[in-house]
């Protein structure tokens, strides 16, 4: 530049211009430190350029991978939702057929409530006509059997058979489940204890007396034969031919001894069964009177100082001191209270008629 302009300038000036002095080795320093400058500026620029290329290089492959890893990501939890989506659309599913479910258990609980009342009804019920049917039975049951007590003691005077009835009817009466019943078991029991206090004679007691008697009797021992000096003159010829035939006594109350004791047992015997079907038919004046004869009849034939002829008297004596049939009470006051109950009842209680159904149509059937 500077020769440019030297070179420019006009001829008068050079006179007054310095003198150049010569430039060239510092022009060349110069040019070697621009150029030096210039290649480090380009070293510097190539290596910035190079490390920005680098930067953004690994910048971009880094930026590459994060997107990359960010899509893997997003991929896998788009997978998430969808799962989740359909695990949701499964609960949802689930609830719904549970809520079905529900529902239907709870019509079925319901409907099974409703059963459960109906049957409830129908047991209470069926318990009922059970009770009232076994009650009815027992009522008739002792009804009957305190009929049939008042009944015997009328006609044969059998107070034993009486008190085994009332026994029975007051079992029967213990059955019933109705407690209005009480009463007429507590009259039950008052009638049973006046037939008990008036000791009638026990029947079968009696007829088990009565035919150890009889097996007694066979055993007793007779009396001894009676000496010479006691005996009277011997009978003439024709006064036992006589007595074969016909045999004469004299009836002053006492039975007279026979000879025969095969006889004597006999009648004792015969007189025993009569007293055994006095007390059946409730005799007491044909019991008592075959007992006497009995007795007179063991004490004139058998040996009265024997053990056995002792007891058999005795025994007979104890059988004639029982009352055959005493004084026995009037019956009938359980009876007519238990039919004023049952009255009662039925009408407090009438049986259920059955509603018959309705006529169908003529054409319903086709």
């Amino acid at each position: 530049m500077s020769e440019d302009i030297g070179s420019a300038s006009p001829a008068g000036g050079s006179e007054l211009a310095p003198r150049p002095t010569p430039r060239a080795p510092t022009q060349r320093r110069g040019a070697a430190l621009a150029w030096l400058v210039a290649s480090a500026a380009l070293v510097v620029a190539l290596v910035s350029l190079w490390r920005v290329y680098a930067l953004e290089h690994g910048s971009a492959a880094a930026q590459a991978a994060a997107i990359d890893d960010l899509g893997a990501r997003l991929n896998a939890l788009s997978r998430t939702v969808e799962q989740r989506k359909r695990d949701l659309d499964g609960m949802r599913a689930r609830l719904t057929d549970a809520d079905a479910v529900n529902k239907s258990v709870r019509e079925e609980l319901l409907a099974l409530g409703e059963r459960s009342r109906h049957l409830e009804d129908a047991v209470a019920n069926l318990s009922e006509q059970r009770l009232s049917g076994r009650d009815a039975l027992a009522l008739n049951e002792a009804e009957f059997l305190l009929q049939q007590a008042q009944e015997r003691l009328a006609l044969f005077q059998d107070a034993p058979a009486a008190i085994s009835a009332y026994r029975l009817a007051d079992s029967a009466l213990a059955a019933a489940e109705d407690p209005v019943f009480a009463s007429v078991r507590q009259t039950i029991g008052a009638e049973r204890q006046a037939l008990e206090a008036s000791r009638p004679a026990d029947t079968h007691a009696t007829l088990a007396a009565l035919a150890r008697l009889r097996e007694a009797t066979l055993a007793l021992p007779t009396r001894r034969a009676a000496t010479r000096e006691d005996a009277p003159g011997a009978p003439s010829r024709w006064a036992g031919f006589i007595e074969q035939f016909v045999k004469i006594s004299h009836d002053d109350g006492h039975v007279a001894p026979t000879r025969d004791p095969g006889l004597a047992r006999a009648l004792v015997v015969l007189d025993l069964r009569n007293a055994e079907a006095a007390l059946l038919a409730r005799d007491g004046d044909g019991y008592k009177a075959a007992l006497a004869s009995a007795r007179a009849g063991i004490a004139a034939t058998f040996d009265e100082a024997a053990t056995p002829t002792r007891s058999a008297l005795a025994e007979i004596d104890r059988l004639a001191a029982v009352p055959l049939a005493p004084a026995l009470p009037e019956l009938g006051s359980a009876l007519e209270e238990l039919r004023n109950l049952r009255a009662t009842r039925a009408l407090a209680h009438p049986p259920l008629v059955p509603i018959a159904p309705a006529p169908k149509p003529d054409g319903a059937g086709t």
